[in-house]
Order: structure tokens, then C-alpha cells, then sequence
């Protein structure tokens, strides 16, 4: 049997890690389009996400550990997954329908779920819900940068 490490840690890194199979054919869109003069962090943006989905995993796992097998549990993996599919779906659904509006709602989901996900692990721990704060609080400054990016590109909604 898989160590469940192993499968949350083998399943986060191919989500993770899966979308950079999809090449985007916009990508000269999202270069062109201006960005906010704050927006100076843009470099670090792989690393944060990096960082947060290793926090993601960890969280993850502490929770199928707390009750290993449970349909609370399954449940849970499952909106941890949906969550991530969400977040690493951002960057090719918005570059293919070149939409940031799009990809404002999308980010917005994300903040959605994440809070919710983060509520519901609390109950069982609150180390797990801890390691989804940094996901809490990224989570809406990229889904505000995007929606910014509308006032600043109003044609490429």
C-alpha cells in the first residue's frame, strides 16, 4: 500500500505540475496586457504558489491522518483536489478565452473554496487549517490583481 505522504504529495505535484503541459497559445496576449505599477513581486509568483501547495499537501495529509479513510475525509481530499484544479486551471483558461474576467472568477472560486476548505478542516485540526491561511491570503491578491487588470485593460475583458 502507497504511504498516503506519498499520494497526496504524488498527486499535488501532478496537478501542480500537469499544467505546464498545456501551452497556451495566448501568452503574447497576457505580455502585452498592462500591469499594476505594485505589481512588482510578479517574478516570485511560482515560488508563493510553490510554497502554498506544499502547505496545501501538508494540510492534506495532517487531515487524512485524523481519520484516515472516512467519507468526511474523502470528501475533504476531493475539494482539497478541486481547489488545486481550480488554482492551476487559472493560467490556461484565462490565456485561451484571453479573458480576464474569467480569470477573476476563477481566482474568485478559488477564494471561495479555500475558505470553506479551511473551515471545515479546522473542526478536525487546527494545524491543517493553519497551512491553508497562506492559500486565504494569496488567494484574493491574485484574484484582485486580475480584476485590477480589467480597469487597466478595459478592451481585454
Amino acid at each position: 500500500m502507497i504511504p498516503s505522504w506519498l499520494a497526496i504529495g504524488g498527486i499535488t505535484f501532478l496537478v501542480a505540475f500537469g499544467g505546464f503541459f498545456f501551452k497556451p497559445r495566448d501568452l503574447k496576449w497576457a505580455v502585452q496586457l498592462e500591469r499594476p505599477h505594485w505589481l512588482t513581486f510578479e517574478p516570485l509568483i511560482p515560488v508563493i504558489w510553490m510554497v502554498i501547495f506544499t502547505c496545501g499537501a501538508i494540510s492534506a495529509y495532517i487531515v487524512w491522518e485524523a481519520e484516515p479513510g472516512s467519507l468526511k475525509t474523502w470528501l475533504l481530499m476531493g475539494l482539497y483536489l478541486v481547489l488545486e484544479l481550480i488554482t492551476v486551471a487559472y493560467l490556461p483558461v484565462t490565456l485561451q478565452l484571453r479573458s480576464l474576467a474569467i480569470g477573476t472568477f476563477v481566482g474568485f472560486t478559488g477564494v471561495l473554496l479555500s475558505v470553506l476548505l479551511l473551515l471545515a478542516v479546522l473542526q478536525i485540526s487546527g494545524w491543517a487549517a493553519a497551512l491553508l491561511i497562506p492559500y486565504a491570503i494569496w488567494s484574493p491578491i491574485g484574484t484582485f490583481t486580475t480584476w485590477e487588470m480589467i480597469r487597466l485593460n478595459p478592451t481585454e475583458q
